[in-house]
């Protein structure tokens, strides 16, 4: 195996397509197919599947970019560091942003990526923390913002600050009345959760085990746009960062209501791989994330106690 190959294959990979790797690679497309087919000849075992709708790995395809995508990933920041020594950053960046971090941040920080640097390329990729760490561990993302505690996750870890979390219902649901509600009484409504493999909610959970309350969850929704929506359409209650619903409480769709103390709060941890050192671009990002938390706190965009 050569990195030629492994580049091609995990390109392949990625976008599902000869024709998409060619553009992306700017290689002609017969040598990324005939780079496939000796690569699979070593191996001696196919890695795609070729169908109407594309390239999909085999089990032994999706073994080979499990093993390789990090190694690739490093050749490239290596190259890409190397190329820009004593000039202008470049090379691809992939930040990982929970949803009530991204609607918050994402458009701010892209921006100021173009502005500052426009030799990286940046890739914005919006999951739950569950999702985003395994990306980490497989060398398939450079950053990502996840909920904490961050212990025993085998990554570099650095806090970002403690993020509120208030209570929100539907509209005429009469939180906006309410100067605060008791986590208990919120706790024995119904309520519409992401699922038991995200942050959120083991931090819920939690919560409401220190009050030996029994959660009543009929809807679990692992899309945050599909968690917000089922709440403005009154089939229940959720807990949420005051930021990340900002417009919809302008807009009147959805209505919002402190905790009373003690309150649950969300630590918010940057997270990177520790198998191998970032890049002189993620260096960058990072310290521009920071920045931009730190500035959307300053203009009171967001409730977070900064670390």
């Amino acid at each position: 195996m050569d990195f030629r190959q492994l580049r091609t294959f995990a390109c392949v990979a990625e976008l599902g397509s000869l024709s998409k790797a060619s553009d992306t690679l700017r290689v002609a497309q017969p040598a990324l197919s005939r780079q496939i087919k000796l690569l699979e000849h070593e191996l001696r075992t196919e890695l795609f599947t070729r169908n109407g709708r594309g390239m999909v790995l085999t089990d032994a395809g999706r073994l080979l970019l499990a093993r390789t995508g990090g190694i690739v990933r490093q050749i490239d920041q290596i190259r890409d560091d190397i190329q820009s020594a004593g000039g202008a950053p470049s090379g691809r960046v992939v930040l990982g942003l929970v949803p009530t971090v991204s609607c918050v941040i994402s458009a701010r920080l892209a921006r100021r990526t173009v502005e500052r640097y426009p030799g990286i390329a940046l890739c914005i990729v919006e999951s739950y923390s569950g999702h985003l760490i395994e990306w980490l561990h497989r060398g398939e993302m450079d950053l990502a913002v996840i909920y904490g505690p961050s212990v025993d996750l085998h990554l570099a870890v650095q806090s970002l600050g403690r993020d509120s979390i208030v209570a929100v219902g539907p509209r005429g649901s009469g939180l906006k009345q309410k100067k605060q509600v008791e986590i208990g009484w919120l706790m024995r409504q119904r309520l519409v959760l992401p699922s038991h493999s995200h942050g959120l909610r083991a931090l819920i959970e939690h919560a409401a085990a220190r009050k030996k309350i029994d959660l009543d969850v009929k809807l679990e929704a692992d899309s945050f746009r599909v968690l917000t929506s089922l709440v403005e359409e009154g089939l229940g209650y959720t807990l949420l960062p005051p930021s990340s619903v900002r417009g919809e409480v302008a807009e009147g769709r959805l209505e919002t209501a402190p905790i009373a103390r003690p309150a649950p709060r969300r630590e918010l941890t940057l997270a990177s791989p520790v198998e191998h050192p970032g890049s002189n671009a993620i260096t960058l990002i990072a310290k521009l994330l920071r920045d931009e938390v730190a500035a959307c706190r300053a203009e009171g965009l967001w409730d977070i106690q900064l670390a």
